[in-house]
């Protein structure tokens, strides 16, 4: 897909900057489409945890972010949104330093579910972290933590990413 198509909506999500554990984290997107969402971090001390190694939940939060992006990229076609059920992440290789690139893809696409997996790799392109995300399918008058579900973002003071719980 080239830059600028209008399938693609990495820089209009990383302008909206809606999604503070996004922005916390400074994870950038790439790419997102309905099809694939590719991102990259550059490794900072917030990312360690007390070994000096990047922390699974950064990993398993990356995992998570991708999968929704994409689920909900897919879903809003028709008016719906989505929000994760379950994450399960592998770490395969720790990583101290440099940029990490990660990318997700359905799995399957389903009326009342999505499953997308993602995966993490290193500046070498060793294979760091993978996961599933299995996302539930909400329809657009549904309810979440008390309030309706709706647009990511949208009037909602700190709003997380469309999976987000």
């Amino acid at each position: 897909m080239a830059e600028g198509d209008p399938e693609d909506f990495a820089a209009a999500i990383n302008a909206a900057g809606i999604d503070g554990w996004m922005n916390a984290m400074g994870l950038r997107l790439i790419r997102a489409t309905r099809d694939e969402v590719e991102a990259e971090l550059d490794v900072g001390p917030q990312h360690r945890q007390a070994y000096g190694i990047v922390h699974g939940g950064v990993h398993a939060g990356i995992v998570e972010t991708l999968a929704s992006i994409g689920a909900a990229l897919s879903a809003l076609s028709d008016g719906r949104t989505v929000v994760g059920l379950e994450n399960h992440t592998s770490f395969l290789r720790a990583v101290r330093s440099g940029r990490l690139r990660a990318t997700a893809r359905p799995l399957d696409r389903g009326r009342r579910t999505q499953v997308w997996e993602g995966s993490i790799h290193d500046e070498q392109g060793r294979l760091c972290a993978s996961g599933r995300v299995r996302l539930l399918v909400l329809e657009p008058d549904a309810v979440l933590a008390g309030q309706r579900a709706g647009t990511p973002g949208a009037g909602t003071p700190g709003a997380d990413t469309p999976g987000a719980r």
